[in-house]
Order: C-alpha cells, then structure tokens, then sequence
C-alpha cells in the first residue's frame, strides 16, 4: 500500500524495527518498581488483547501511560505506530506529558487523542473516498442547528413543534450508532415530523457535502464508510496501528466501538482500559455492553483487574463494593485498600430539603474550622435543581461556592428568562430586562418594533418601557405590531397592580403562566427543555424563602455576585455525572430518596437497565471520597412548590450496615427506622395535573419524588386503626380512613385527605 499521508515525511508502513537491535528486555525500565502486582502486569502483557478493569482510585492512568512508555523502550514499534484514544483533550495531553516524561523525546509521533481528532485526522486524508475534500470544515452545534433549520423551512416543517435542536439531536444519536441515512429505519424516524426525519437526514447529509463540511458524528461515521467502501484503506490502518490502547472503553458508544474493532483486526494488540461499574453515560449513548462483551470480540484476551484502592477509606470502599454488588451486568472486582483506619460513611435521615441543606452546611462549617479546606470538600446531587437550596444556604452561611459542569442555579438562561419578567414588574425601566423578555416567547414584538423603541428612548431620554408607551398611542408602528406590544405592555400594568395584593411567589406562577413562557418550555421539543421546566417549578419555593419581591431580587442580586475567586478556597457542587474523574476528601450525598435517586425517569425509559445504571451513579458518587462520605435524605422535600412525602432510595437498603453510621435526629430517623432487610418496595404512585405553572401544584417533576412507604419500625401493625385522630406535623390533626401496612390515609381537618406514613404521625 502506498504512504497513507502523503504530507508527512514518516513512513507509516515501515516494519517495526528488528527485535534483536532495539528490544532490550534487560534494559531497566524504573517504572516499572513503583507499580503493584496488579498494574505490573497489565504493562508487561504487551502482545493480543488486553482488558484491564480499572476500579475508582486504582492507577488506572499510571498503567496507561507506563504502558506506553514500556512499549517503546522495549523497541515494538515505532511511536507512530501506537494509536492511544482518549475520550477528552485534557486526558490526551496529560498522557503525552506522562510518556514523554518516562521516556523522553521518543514519544514523539504518538497518535494520541480524542475519538474525534484522530477519526478527523484519518477523514483528512481521506476524505475523496466521502465526498468531501481535505481542507472541510468542522461544524459546531450552533452550525448543524441553523442548517436544519433551513431544511426544515424548504419542507415546511413547523420549526416550533419540530426544533431544528431535536432533530440534531436525533441525527446526532443514529451517528454514534454508526447509522448512515440509509440505514435508519422507518420506525426509528416516525416519532420526528411526521416520519420526515430520516429525509431530512439524507438532505442534511448532502448540503454537508455541498458546503464541503463535517459535523462531528461525521468525523466517525464517513470513516467507518471509508473502512468499508475502500478495504485497502482500512488495511493500511490496521498495518499501521501495531499497538492500540483505549481510556474509558466503558464509555464507548457503538460507532466508537466498530471504529476501534475494525482498527484492531490487524496486530490484534488491543489494550482497553476501564470500568463497567462506573458506566453512567447511556444518557447519550455510551454502551455498557461494549466492555461487558470484550472477552467474545477478541477471543483469549487478557482480563487484569486493578482492585487496589490509593483513594478512599475501607468504609467508604466497603459500602461501595456492597451497593454495586446489586448490579448483575458487571463483570465483577472487589475494591480494597491498606489503610486501616477511617470513619464510617454516615447515613442521614431529615425532615425536608431546608433542614438537609441547613445541617450539610454545618457540617462543611465544622470541617473548615477543623483545618479542612473547602476545595476538598464537595456536594454531588443527583438532578440539577437540587443545587439552588445548597446555594442559597452556602450563601447565608458566608461560604465561598463553585457549581461544576453547569451554570449556577439563577444563571441559567430560563431563571434569568423569569428573573427578567419580575425586575420588569419591580422596576419598569430596567431596559436590560425588558430587552430581554419582551419578545420571550415569540409574540410578534419583533426587531422592528425594539429599534423603534431604542430610537424614541434615546431622542426622549427616557426607558424603553416609556418609549413603548408612547410608540402605542402613535402610529409609528404597524397595527398588528402595535397591537403586540400593546398587549404585553398591558400585561406588565395588570402583573404590577397586581403585586400589590398578591404574594410575589403567586404573582411569579401567574406572570410565567400568562406570559406563555411555561407552555414554551412544556411544548418544546429541545432535549433540555424537562429540565428547564423543572427549574422553573423550583423558583417558586425559592422564592417563598424571602419576604418580598424586593427581597428576593436583592437576594439573587448577592448570589449572583458570588462570583468565582480563584485565589479562595470554594465548596464545590455538582451533579453526580459531572464529578466522575474527580476526587475529594469529603463529599456530601443529598436527596437519596426514590424517584429523585434512582431517578424516575431513568427506571420508567430504561427499566431494570435504567436501574443499574443509576446504582452505578451512586457507587461513582460514593468513590469520590478520600476520607468521608455523608448520604442523606428528606422525609419530606418540596419539589417545585408541591411538599411530597419521600421514601427512602432503595439504595441505602442495598448499603452494608455493619460499615455505616446512622445520624439521624431523634425521633425521626433512627437506627430502629431503616431496614437493613433487602425488602423495600416503595410505590410508584404519580399525582397528576393540567398544564401551567401554577397547575403543577400536586405533580411531581416529570421524574421525581412521589407517594411513599413507610418503615415499619416494629415489622408488625402501624399502631393506628380507622377512626383514630392524629396530628402530622405539616397537614395538622386528621382522622385515620384506610390502613395499608405502614401507609396511612388520613383525611384532615384542614388540609383534606392525604396517603402519609405512619412513622411521620402521632396519637394526640
């Protein structure tokens, strides 16, 4: 075959050099001394296929990059015939440093990189075989979106119930299954426009072609077309790679997956290095089964498994390895660790989701007074809302905080959306607002009507709002645009007359009502709109915190300017996805309650699958701990403006009892009150309700917590019968109507019936 790259002076189809110059296996490699028998031996099985199954906090990046380094001092190849895949650009420099560093100026020529850049870089050379020259250009997201809009408009596809952002979305999913237009079934494209997806698909493919450009499931998907149209293109490759290696193969969606199968089939030296017990992105389609199944894709491989922890304490180690043992699709590893000592993890039981942030604040007080710093101290949540509580307490507390992997709660474009709406209502001139809001949903005060404002506020010297005032009673505008602004201009008169007899948590449930702008995110077909609505819905208990519109825009106003000082030390909130690859001494586990975690949505879309995959988040939460780890829930939790009853996640029934603590306050949670039996069945109950944000009262988030069970503290009879009186702490005295083991429907006095637990309610 001739010279693939033609543009690069090495010769990629040299032999490797011959063993008996350069392979000097007496030669001393120093690496090699400061290595376990575990990770030693997954760098020394140098040839066929390897899997080495890498625990949390095991070395895994310190056998990959020995590894390399062992592969060229003992002279196998040359480094440009060493293929080493990564799934982030941080992971690729910090491996090439690490070799270069063992090995020095050697390591040069290495293809280490992302998924994407290599699979750019063979594209480039390539790129005839698909229709694309060498100098295409990489669209990014805002790109692919505006090109679909474009297609969608040519086949009058209503853009606003079919977003141009769903349908990249979609496109972008059959790409990491290594589907081409052709081979996306009816089925598969029936649930877009009517059945027009996979059409449109093909369209957008073609004006790609056209523009000379790529987007990003391209720069795979047009290589395995390349690997399969020109076999003697993908023979080059597979000469070339002597040696493969793979970071993170559990992450791996399937065109991934057939990218580096087809690339392996040539020196069959394959060295996959991961864990299935930390697979948490099937989300956005990571395959799980991609490293169960390694041992059937290359048959006699190797199997290493890396158990010995350097990170966490045998406690946290222990509750860990008894939480994900639950798990049947694995291929199973037990962590362990030399160290002797450490706290237990502390299990939690509160009263509501104000009580869990109060008291994890404490604690993160308590810890910085012991000398502990703030950078190594971490609250992972399970869904994004859950940041805002912690927030606002970290915030009264005076505590410096840093929100990881996304926006802080009120910087978020739908809060600043609603956020806007008020500070219009509490201050009409706030331009900057209005700005913002006026055309938010879309109701026909477009650019036009704006500049007209903008012109009229800087002859007049006074607000857009004034200027709109005027623009109403002239006939500067068209009648239909006079029309629109007319009518939200009247909107915010009515809102602000209205505020001043209307608590402001009401006021803001009918503003974002009436606006239109909560059927928006209800109606929107993007893939973070359920998301966004759940934010919205969260604003309203926020909101209830503080006593005025005035005091709640002031508070926001300070949370806001809590901006991130990087010479301070700065709690950290996250997600549970966003800290995987991350590591602390404390780390905070709130809202381990079902429904919130296992997530509802996960286990209603994905089922028993969904459900491992969730147990595989809290083990990842779990071993982010160095030194201690805290797991708490809420009896109660107000979710979006609806107090629910929580049952405890059945995860912490999976938890080993002999290696926690449980510190829960007296009388409520107890270590009398959780079953340590395997026997929890929480109900799956969901209230329902219309559309609205003031109508979401009494509906859980679309995957949240719900009606719960109780624990039977004496596994015998709740001690209520029909008939008795009983006071609850939230909804007052009631008269006992149903008994159901440890569930009690009750109807009060004031707040009519209710399914409660009985652990929650007392005889009088």
């Amino acid at each position: 075959m001739s010279d693939p790259f033609s543009d690069d002076p090495l010769d990629y189809d040299a032999p490797p050099p011959p063993v008996s110059n350069l392979v000097r296996r007496d030669a001393p490699a120093p690496w090699l001394d400061a290595l376990n028998g575990a990770q030693r031996s997954a760098v020394e099985a140098l040839d066929g296929s390897v899997l080495v199954l890498a625990g949390a906090g095991t070395g895994k990046t310190r056998v990959l990059t020995t590894r390399l380094a062992q592969i060229l001092h003992t002279g196998r190849c040359r480094p440009y015939q060493m293929l080493a895949v990564t799934f982030t650009n941080k992971a690729a420099q910090e491996m090439r440093n690490r070799v270069a560093d063992l090995v020095g100026p050697v390591a040069e020529g290495m293809w280490i990189g992302t998924f994407h850049a290599l699979g750019a870089r063979i594209l480039r050379r390539h790129a005839e075989i698909v229709g694309l020259k060498s100098n295409f250009t990489i669209l990014d997201a805002d790109d692919q979106v505006r090109l679909l809009k474009q297609l969608l408009q040519a086949e009058k596809v209503d853009e606003k119930r079919w977003p141009a952002r769903a349908l990249s979305a979609l496109i972008q999913r059959w790409k990491d299954r290594g589907l081409t237009p052709d081979k996306v079934s009816v089925a598969e494209g029936g649930e877009f426009a009517d059945g027009q997806a996979a059409k449109i698909y093909t369209q957008y493919q073609a004006r790609l072609k056209i523009l000379n450009a790529a987007d990003f499931g391209d720069l795979l998907l047009h290589c395995l077309t390349i690997f399969n149209v020109q076999p003697d293109v993908l023979t080059g490759f597979q000469n070339l790679f002597h040696y493969i290696l793979v970071d993170e193969y559990q992450d791996t969606n399937v065109g991934q997956y057939l990218w580096l199968r087809l690339l392996a089939q040539g020196h069959k030296n394959i060295c996959c290095v991961g864990d299935d017990d930390q697979s948490i992105y099937g989300w956005r389609g990571a395959e799980v089964g991609n490293i169960l199944r390694f041992e059937k894709d290359f048959p006699g491989a190797k199997v290493v498994r890396l158990e010995q922890n350097y990170r966490s304490t045998p406690h946290i180690l222990a509750v860990a390895a008894g939480l994900i043992s639950h798990n049947e699709e694995r291929l199973g590893k037990t962590l362990w660790t030399d160290v002797t000592d450490g706290e237990k993890v502390v299990v939690r039981g509160v009263w509501d989701g104000e009580e869990e942030a109060r008291v994890i604040g404490e604690e993160v007080e308590a810890l910085h007074r012991q000398k502990n710093s703030l950078d190594e101290i971490a609250i992972l949540v399970r869904a994004g809302f859950q940041t805002r509580e912690f927030e606002d307490r970290l915030l009264t507390l005076g505590v410096p905080y840093r929100v990881i992997g996304g926006p802080r709660f009120y910087e978020r474009e739908e809060l600043r959306d609603a956020l806007a709406y008020l500070r219009v209502i509490h201050q009409s001139d706030d331009d900057l607002a209005l700005e913002r809001i006026i055309n938010k949903p879309a109701r026909g005060v477009g650019k036009t009507t704006l500049h007209a404002m903008h012109i009229l506020a800087r002859i007049q010297d006074c607000s857009l709002y004034s200027a709109g005032l005027q623009l109403i009673d002239t006939d500067e505008l068209r009648p239909q645009a006079r029309s629109k602004l007319t009518e939200i201009l009247g909107h915010f008169d009515r809102w602000r007359r209205m505020a001043d007899g209307l608590p402001h948590s009401e006021l803001a449930e009918t503003v974002l009502d009436e606006s239109g702008y909560t059927t928006y995110w209800m109606t929107s077909k993007k893939p973070d709109a359920p998301g966004k609505l759940e934010n919205l819905k969260e604003l309203i208990p926020a909101m209830k915190e503080r006593e005025n519109l005035t005091e709640f825009l002031e508070h926001v106003s300070l949370v806001m300017e809590n901006t991130e000082n990087k010479g301070g030390e700065m709690v950290n909130i996250m997600t549970l996805h966003s800290a995987k690859g991350l590591e602390f001494d404390s780390v905070f586990l709130p809202g381990w309650e079902e429904d919130l975690f296992p997530h509802k949505r996960s286990l209603d879309e994905n089922g028993e699958s969904g459900l491992e995959e969730e147990r595989r988040l809290a083990y990842v939460g779990l071993t982010r701990a160095r030194e201690r780890a805290h797991i708490s829930y809420a009896a109660n939790r107000r979710i979006y403006n609806q107090w629910l009853s929580a049952a405890p996640s059945r995860f912490i029934d999976e938890l080993p009892k002999d290696e926690i603590e449980i510190a829960s306050e007296p009388g409520l949670y107890g270590t009398r009150d959780i079953a340590f039996d395997g026997a929890f069945n929480p109900s799956r109950g969901l209230s329902q309700g219309g559309p609205g944000l003031r109508r979401f009262q009494g509906r859980a988030p679309s995957a949240v917590v719900l009606e719960a069970t109780a624990v039977n503290v004496d596994g015998g009879s709740n001690g209520f019968a029909v008939g008795d009186r009983c006071f609850h702490q939230k909804f007052g005295m009631g008269s006992v109507r149903a008994t159901e083991g440890d569930k009690l429907t009750i109807d009060f006095d004031k707040a009519g019936q209710k399914k409660v637990i009985a652990a929650f309610v007392q005889k009088p």
